[in-house]
């Protein structure tokens, strides 16, 4: 039997508690509040999609995760914790990509500090140099010296995400060429391209394209499909998007459509 569905009024009164439920948790399925506000499937998908309409939530397969407004950046620790197990298989994969001899450019990021953690477990690795803006990265990689050089950029110190920035960070990408940029981002859509939430950062990643020959960008499901503040590239300008199986088909398909290469890992 089908559940009663309420009325207007207890129904914007269930979207709102809903929308502390998916701040709280940072993303929740849409069984999980099936079942927690007693209305079927159908309704919380609706419920989903005016949150959505109304801007305080991003729609993705299964469910939804609130939506990070440019003024309202996580901290780093806090986005470590969302998508924990995608981020590290994410990881693993941009980890095997890298050969022997190679010269990398690891960006900030939750993600990408996954990525330097999996290229200081690959024992296999000889004369790799990883040059960096982000404290966290470097740390993850420190165990694999001398087989990894690493390069901080240096920079003035933003504390949110333990990065570097202007007017410093980008003397030295003036004067490399790497093999591969390991990109960290806010949003990877096919019209909007790549995108992040603050521009002191956006700056620095834009040097970094522009010095690597071969451009990766990591992203956990919930990032495909957004659409943030500062504009990176168009999607055409990236060679590979890894992300994980909560990204939204239709999204991927689109991004494939565009000529890029899409990696989902489990």
């Amino acid at each position: 039997m089908a559940k009663p569905e309420e009325s207007p009024v207890n129904a914007a009164l269930r979207r709102d508690r809903m929308l502390a439920v998916i701040r709280e948790r940072d993303f929740v399925r849409v069984g999980e509040l099936s079942e927690r506000f007693d209305v079927s499937e159908v309704t919380v998908r609706s419920d989903l999609d005016a949150l959505a309409g109304r801007g305080e939530v991003h729609r993705i397969r299964g469910g939804a995760i609130p939506r990070t407004l440019p003024d309202k950046e996580r901290p780093f620790e806090e986005s470590e914790t969302s998508f924990a197990e995608e981020k590290v298989a994410i990881g693993r994969a941009a980890a095997e990509l890298i050969r022997d001899g190679e010269t990398l450019l690891i960006d900030v990021g939750t993600t990408t500090a996954a990525a330097a953690r999996a290229l200081t477990a690959r024992t296999d690795l000889r004369n790799v140099t990883v040059f960096t803006n982000g404290l966290k990265t470097a740390l993850e990689l420190e165990p694999a010296s001398p087989r990894i050089t690493v390069v901080l950029l240096g920079g003035t110190l933003r504390p949110l995400q333990h990065s570097l920035v202007e007017p410093m960070a980008t003397l030295i990408l003036e004067q490399i060429n790497v093999h591969t940029l390991i990109l960290g981002c806010n949003g990877v859509d096919p019209t909007a391209g790549v995108t992040n939430v603050n521009l002191p950062e956006a700056e620095v990643k834009k040097r970094m394209l522009r010095a690597a020959a071969r451009r990766v960008v990591l992203a956990d499901g919930s990032k495909i499909g957004r659409v943030e503040l500062a504009h990176l590239c168009p999607i055409e300008d990236i060679n590979l998007v890894i992300t994980g199986e909560s990204a939204d088909p239709g999204v991927v398909d689109a991004l494939r459509e565009r000529g890029c290469e899409v990696r989902l890992v489990a």
